[in-house]
C-alpha cells in the first residue's frame, strides 16, 4: 500500500526528473514534450504503478516479462518492454507491450511476427542496438543495425519505430553522462542515417537516472527513469 507520504515524495521526484529533461532539452534549443519520460517500475509492487499513473505517468515500462504480464492486468497504462525478450515469451508481450525496446535478432522479429499477425495486431519495436560493443549488454551490432531495421521493416505485423542502447557501464573515474555521450551521438546518427529510407523510423530510446542529460541533449525521445522516482527496492516498500 502507497501511503500520501510516498505519494507525496513520487510527485516530487517525478517534478524533478521532469525538470531535469527540461533543463538539458532547452540547452539545447529542444522542445521538452518531445521527450516522453518511461517510469520503470521493475521489483515495485503494482500499488507504485498505480500511484504514478494517478500522479500523471502515462508510460510505465519493465525489464521481465512476468511482471509486465501481472501488472498490464491491473494498471492501464502504456506498457514498455524495456528488458532482453526470448522467443518462448512472445505470446506474452505481443499486443500486451505498447511498444517492445529490446528487438535485436532475426529470430525474434520472426516470432513477434507471427505472433502479431495471428492476433491481428501491428507491435510496435526498436532494435536494440549495443552501441558500446559490450559483451554484458543485449543489442545487435552497429553494422548489423540497417539490415535488421529493413528485415523488421518488411516482417508482417512489425512496426519499426526506432531505435534503442543500453550503454556500458563508464570505467572508474568516469562521470556515466560523459561516458554515454559519444555511444548516444552515433545512435542519434545511425537513427538520422537510416530514417532516408525508413521515414517511420523517428524514435530514440535512451538514456536513464545517471546518464539523462547527455540523452536529451543527443535528441533522446524517450528516457527510461527508475531510480530517480521509485528509489531502491526497500524504498519503495517501506
Amino acid at each position: 500500500m502507497v501511503n500520501s507520504a510516498q505519494e507525496r515524495t513520487l510527485e516530487e521526484r517525478i517534478a524533478q526528473v521532469r525538470q531535469r529533461i527540461a533543463r538539458a532539452a532547452e540547452s539545447v534549443g529542444r522542445d521538452p514534450s518531445g521527450v516522453r519520460l518511461i517510469a520503470i517500475t521493475k521489483t515495485h509492487p503494482v500499488e507504485l504503478a498505480h500511484a504514478a499513473l494517478a500522479a500523471g505517468l502515462q508510460d510505465l515500462g519493465e525489464n521481465r516479462v512476468d511482471e509486465l504480464v501481472a501488472k498490464s492486468a491491473e494498471v492501464a497504462a502504456r506498457w514498455h518492454l524495456v528488458g532482453q525478450l526470448q522467443r518462448n515469451k512472445v505470446r506474452d508481450v505481443v499486443g500486451r507491450a505498447t511498444l517492445i525496446h529490446s528487438v535485436d535478432r532475426r529470430p525474434l522479429v520472426d516470432a513477434i511476427g507471427r505472433h502479431a499477425v495471428a492476433g491481428g495486431v501491428v507491435q510496435d519495436i526498436l532494435v536494440q542496438v549495443n552501441v558500446g560493443d559490450d559483451p554484458a549488454k543485449g543489442g545487435c551490432r552497429l553494422a548489423e543495425v540497417g539490415e535488421l531495421v529493413s528485415y523488421a521493416a518488411g516482417t508482417p505485423g512489425l512496426r519499426v519505430v526506432g531505435l534503442m542502447t543500453v550503454p556500458p557501464l563508464p570505467g572508474a573515474g568516469s562521470a556515466p553522462d560523459d561516458a554515454a555521450r559519444p555511444l548516444f551521438r552515433q545512435l542519434r546518427a545511425l537513427r538520422d542515417e537510416l530514417h532516408a529510407q525508413h521515414p517511420e523510423l523517428v524514435e530514440l530510446s535512451m538514456g536513464m537516472t545517471d546518464d539523462l542529460e547527455s540523452a536529451v541533449q543527443e535528441d533522446a525521445t524517450m528516457v527510461r527513469i527508475g531510480s530517480a522516482l521509485f528509489g531502491s527496492r526497500q524504498e519503495g516498500t517501506r
